[in-house]
């Protein structure tokens, strides 16, 4: 196969920037561009601001102030076990819990996730921390709901890519983030492959798992086809221009 950086693909950026005071998360992908900013004093949050230039769903921005009440007053060491993920928008809640984890730290740091298409029935992905590698896999792709299937590394072989948790949780706390980045982006990045056209309905696809998603508003949710592919200009992305 090609080197990684040449396939087409699905691309994912997400930076965290802490600052006294406050640590900001963002990302931006082919379907996404969104920021949190934890406002703090040191323990507890005390103020929460989101920002969604870009989301798939019309129902989507209402998650914003929804992840408000989640967050605000809960101490920083516990924002991870707060729970609530379904009823927030989970991409939202993801970056929070990263901001959280990192509000203490004097550096900002970049992820930047690469899965490609589909090549010969397989994909590869990785994800680098400040552009060194971490980790990496090819899976195989498989239609909702099986989810993909690992190949590599043997380690991983014939493992479902959304029940990795139990591998996970063995891996130290550096790796442990970054593989959940990858497992998350490697998810999104199956919408690649469907025919989002056909998907515009949220209620026609469940609900429950995310704030778009939840019963009392999936009716109203519309797909927003506001879709960029970064496969060959990655440097764009959170740039000031996307």
């Amino acid at each position: 196969m090609p080197e990684l950086d040449a396939l087409p693909g699905f691309r994912r950026r997400v930076r965290i920037e802490p600052a006294p005071a406050q640590v900001s998360a963002a990302l931006e992908d082919d379907y996404h561009r969104m920021a949190v900013t934890l406002h703090h004093d040191g323990s507890v949050v005390t103020g929460v601001d989101a920002a969604m230039p870009r989301a798939p769903w019309t129902t989507c921005p209402g998650a914003m102030d929804q992840l408000r009440q989640t967050f605000t007053g809960v101490k920083l060491r516990d924002v991870a076990a707060r729970g609530d993920k379904a009823r927030n928008c989970t991409h939202l809640h993801d970056l929070a819990i990263l901001a959280a984890a990192h509000a203490h730290e004097s550096r900002p740091l970049t992820y930047d996730i690469l899965v490609s298409d589909p090549v010969d029935g397989l994909r590869r992905a990785e994800i680098r921390r400040d552009g060194r590698r971490l980790l990496g896999w090819t899976d195989e792709p498989r239609p909702f709901p099986e989810y993909n299937r690992l190949v590599e590394p043997r380690e991983l072989a014939g493992q479902q890519l959304h029940r990795l948790r139990p591998w996970i949780e063995t891996l130290d706390a550096e790796r442990q983030e970054a593989a959940r980045l990858l497992q998350w982006s490697a998810i999104v990045a199956n919408g690649r492959s469907l025919p989002l056209e056909k998907h515009a309905d949220a209620s026609l696809m469940g609900t429950g798992r995310c704030y778009s998603f939840q019963e009392e508003r999936a009716a109203q949710a519309r797909r927003i086809l506001d879709i960029r592919d970064f496969s060959d200009k990655s440097s764009q992305l959170l740039g000031s221009d996307t």
